[in-house]
């Protein structure tokens, strides 16, 4: 029977923790996790993440802008003396800690922020209007070099190479895609991604093994028609009419063509027409989102949302075009983790955080473009939570009230180094 690495992991975690005990280390059997979040949570360590992570707070910037963030990150790691490859995908950044032989596992953090207005009063608010980071990819970034920084000082014991990726443009515009296509992560094993969550309390982490987040597409629909007064309906051919009709059949697309068992969504978000109440207009713009937690369903919505529109508009005597916008907005595929990998993780964080802190999350239709690393090598996603009411860190992702809890730092600084150093012991057997 083959045994992959990750299995081989899960069947002797705890022998890999021994193995510790046994070797000139200064870690011990049962203080792995305790000695990684001992570390990151001293206070000059605490304090040097808390001085990074608000410093790209206040400067956000958005996909494949990252230039200021980029160069901060190099900083980092040059006096860390830490040696990396640069620029991939135009600001991208890929370090690397260890002997450069297989194998290679990766850490990946992304960098971008989004065009939303900061509306959280407190002193370190954004200063690029319009510009914010409401995602947590500050955070990210942030517990990326706080990981570095504990991988360096042990590269010594481990038993292979971390990859740390700084991934540009995940919201939208697929900075992953463009990382692989130039060959960022060739011959890599593996890789570990975590995202911050306000529904996960500070402290803890979350996910599931298998499908976790959807493969996620947008889509822009023009009908033409052709106008006229809307006291003469019948000298017009109204494409207002044709496009709620479209608008409604593509409502059917989850509620009588796909399996009952299987999740599926479209959401129209956007409708365009005429300006004046007694006018019939030339045309109508509408489009949205259509997401499926398969790839294949996903395939299937994005014909289907096609042929709709287009049967619709002929019916009323329109014609229609629809464009799927991947020149802007990239379509991610759906996030599966690989099994084997997230029981790795989930034994990781079990021995660092405690067995109660270490949550099964629900699937979620959200999307994340660490999917297409996930097509390519085995890999996990989790969420590592900042839920604090007392911070008021409890607002959702997106939002312009989007607030930190920054005790997640070390949490997560500590847990991409014992998930990196754990693989790589690991995959020597």
């Amino acid at each position: 029977m083959d045994f992959s690495p990750f299995l081989v992991c899960s069947l002797l975690f705890s022998g890999f923790l021994c193995s510790w005990a046994s070797q000139s280390s200064p870690f011990n059997a049962q203080a792995l996790g305790e000695e990684l979040l001992q570390s990151a949570r001293e206070s000059h360590f605490f304090d040097w993440m808390k001085s990074i992570r608000r410093r790209i707070h206040e400067y956000p910037e958005l996909g494949f802008e990252e230039y200021k963030t980029s160069e901060l990150i190099r900083s980092g790691l040059d006096s860390m003396e830490i040696e990396y490859k640069w620029p991939y995908a135009k600001t991208g950044i890929v370090a690397t800690i260890g002997s450069g032989e297989q194998p290679w596992f990766a850490l990946r953090a992304d960098m971008d922020a989004l065009a939303l207005q900061e509306l959280v009063d407190w002193e370190h608010k954004s200063k690029n209007d319009g510009k914010m980071h409401a995602c947590g990819h500050d955070v990210h970034v942030t517990m990326l070099l706080g990981a570095a920084r504990l991988l360096e000082s042990r590269k010594h014991y481990l038993k292979g190479t971390v990859k740390l990726v700084f991934q540009p443009a995940e919201e939208g515009k697929g900075g992953a895609y463009h990382m692989l296509r130039e060959g960022a992560l060739e011959n890599v094993k593996a890789i570990f991604n975590l995202h911050v969550d306000p529904n996960t309390p500070t402290g803890m982490i979350a996910s599931r093994p298998g499908p976790f987040l959807a493969a996620s597409g947008r889509f822009l629909a023009t009908i033409q028609g052709t106008g006229g007064h809307a006291a003469a309906p019948h000298k017009a051919m109204d494409p207002v009419l044709a496009a709620s009709f479209a608008i409604q059949a593509l409502q059917q697309l989850v509620s009588r063509e796909s399996d009952p068992l299987e999740s599926a969504v479209v959401s129209i978000g956007l409708i365009k027409a005429g300006e004046a109440l007694n006018v019939i207009p030339e045309t109508v713009q509408f489009g949205g989102t259509f997401r499926s937690l398969t790839n294949e369903g996903f395939s299937y919505l994005s014909k289907r949302i096609e042929e709709i529109i287009e049967a619709q508009a002929l019916v009323h005597r329109c014609s229609a075009s629809v464009d799927f916008v991947e020149r802007e907005l990239r379509a991610y595929p759906a996030t599966v983790n690989d099994e084997a990998m997230y029981e790795h993780v989930k034994k990781v964080g079990e021995a660092l955080l405690g067995e109660d802190k270490v949550q099964l999350c629900p699937i979620y239709m959200g999307a994340e473009d660490f999917s297409f690393y996930l097509q390519q090598m085995p890999g996990a996603d989790f969420y590592v939570g900042i839920g604090n009411e007392s911070l008021g860190s409890t607002e959702g992702l997106h939002s312009p009230h989007f607030f930190v809890d920054e005790n997640v730092l070390p949490v997560g600084a500590a847990m991409h180094a014992a998930v990196a150093l754990t693989y790589l012991d690991a995959s020597e057997f």
